[in-house]
């Protein structure tokens, strides 16, 4: 088997791995959500999402992005195979991690009575502020052992902490809900996160390393580079949030709150959809990435690859969605919901280049060049911004979808063209004759669905699928000798 084919195969193996995590997830947020609304109805619901909240907040400004930026660093150590440079890099998140959540602990104790106030309108709730600071350490505590698991590429323990844990904190959650109704919700969120520092502890401790003294200021100082990176990373993340809160009150004062929730409930099929792919991407791909960020042929060889195999995964899994959207909306939600059915339509026909703009957009952060990334993401995030804007103003709903599918081609090319005059990156001739091809399987989907009549509409969009999946099938078979793979994890 060549090298081509071994990384095509980790790519594949990794997307499937998290894919099916991702899947689970879903099934038990669904489950969750069920059960939240019956035990606690709609306020404890609303309760618990006032309380997250703040903590979200606070947790993603004064953790600095340490969690993630900090998987360039323990990637490229465990990539070097040196083992005193591997240990200081994962003591020093280690270190870092606890100061960052300490940090988030004290501010949200001090800052409780307000944040009572300023969420709920009175200070009732001060006290379960401060008893939930204490998740803010564990969160961070957790998130470091995950970055230490995805850096050295423990995949396998990393997706078994998330799905175990998933599992636990369902289990842990509803009796406390049962028990104590409302009541029990500052309890259930506190016993989700020793949940899951536990978890994250159990299986980051099976990647040993060497005993080292490492003193406080070599702590620090080694530690600034991740904190530089995440710093930046926080200041992208923020002006994203900012912009979907701008968008909402946009919506809400231009058309309706039921324009909002038709707004957010389409965005989240697609985005719960397609999250299998992405969340895989930034699971495996990253590490990776970072390992090998200092040779540029390298780097174009693994985001060539990453971006065709993301191609041929999800052509036929978009094409399966765009088909049995008016289906997947009834089960999800009610037939209320029904309107957003074009508006997600549209939303997958940009969901191809997004695939191809994340694979190039990862290149950024692997080489830790922070401030080019949060540049990029704050112009380009403005100009997403008016272009949602403007054609939410003249299209409404369904304007929004033509918006994503522009912006998300704008982002594909704007990352190529950095890339390119930054790093001499280029894709081959072959990677954009299969982005054509795999996009036209997706496009003629999508014209499926005007197709008079409720029967011959599902024969051609399965006609379609059927061909769009032995297209997907075929290629990767050709990249990556799929069939053998298939067949030899059969026989295990």
């Amino acid at each position: 088997m060549t090298d081509s084919q071994s990384s095509y195969r980790q790519i594949f193996k990794a997307t499937s791995l998290f894919g099916g995590v991702q899947i689970i997830n879903i099934l038990i947020g669904i489950v969750r959500v069920k059960f939240v609304a019956v035990l606690l109805g709609t306020v404890g619901v609303g309760i618990m999402g006032l309380l997250n909240a703040p903590l979200n907040l606070i947790i993603s400004i004064t953790g600095l992005g340490i969690a993630f930026s900090a998987v360039r660093d323990v990637s490229e150590a465990h990539g070097t195979g040196d083992q005193k440079r591997i240990a200081i890099v994962i003591k020093t998140l280690r270190r870092w991690c606890w100061f960052d959540g300490l940090l988030g602990a004290v501010v949200t104790v001090s800052f409780a009575p307000l944040l009572s106030q300023w969420t709920f309108g009175n200070r009732e709730y001060t006290w379960a502020f401060v008893w939930l600071s204490v998740t803010l350490l564990l969160q961070a505590i957790s998130k470091g052992q995950i970055a230490i698991l995805q850096g050295t590429r423990r995949l396998k323990d990393m997706a078994k902490a998330g799905v175990i844990g998933s599992a636990l904190g369902l289990a842990t959650s509803i009796p406390l809900y049962y028990w104590f109704g409302v009541k029990g919700i500052v309890p259930a969120m506190i016993v989700t996160a020793v949940t899951g520092l536990f978890l994250s502890w159990y299986f980051s401790r099976r990647v040993i390393i060497e005993n080292i003294e490492l003193t406080y200021k070599e702590t620090f100082t080694s530690g600034l580079g991740m904190a530089k990176l995440g710093i930046f990373m926080t200041i992208a993340g923020f002006m994203a949030s900012l912009s979907a809160y701008i968008l909402n009150a946009f919506i809400s004062n231009r058309g309706s709150v039921e324009q909002v929730g038709l707004y957010n409930a389409g965005w989240g099929v697609v985005g719960q959809y397609t999250g299998i792919i992405f969340t895989a991407m930034a699971t495996d791909y990253f590490p990776r990435l970072s390992a090998i960020h200092a040779d540029d042929d390298k780097v174009k060889e693994l985001v060539r690859q990453q971006g065709e195999t993301a191609l041929l995964i999800m052509t036929p899994l978009l094409a399966l969605l765009i088909i049995t959207m008016p289906l997947v909306v009834r089960i999800l939600y009610t037939p209320a919901f029904l309107p957003i059915v074009m508006f997600a339509n549209l939303t997958v026909l940009g969901m191809q280049f997004k695939a191809v703009s994340w694979a190039m957009g990862y290149v950024y952060l692997a080489k830790g060049n922070g401030q080019l990334f949060m540049t990029i993401e704050v112009i380009f995030g403005i100009i997403i911004l008016l272009l949602n804007l403007l054609f939410y103003y003249f299209f409404g709903l369904n304007g929004l979808g033509v918006s994503f599918i522009l912006t998300y081609l704008l982002g594909m090319i704007v990352s190529y063209s950095v890339l390119k005059w930054k790093y001499r990156f280029s894709f081959p001739n072959k990677f954009y004759v299969r982005l054509l091809i795999t996009y036209g399987f997706i496009i003629v989907s999508f014209l499926t669905v005007f197709i008079p009549g409720t029967v011959y509409r599902y024969i051609a969009g399965i006609i379609v699928l059927g061909l769009a999946t032995l297209f997907s099938l075929l290629k990767l078979n050709e990249l990556m000798d799929l069939r053998s793979y298939i067949s030899s994890k059969l026989k295990k």
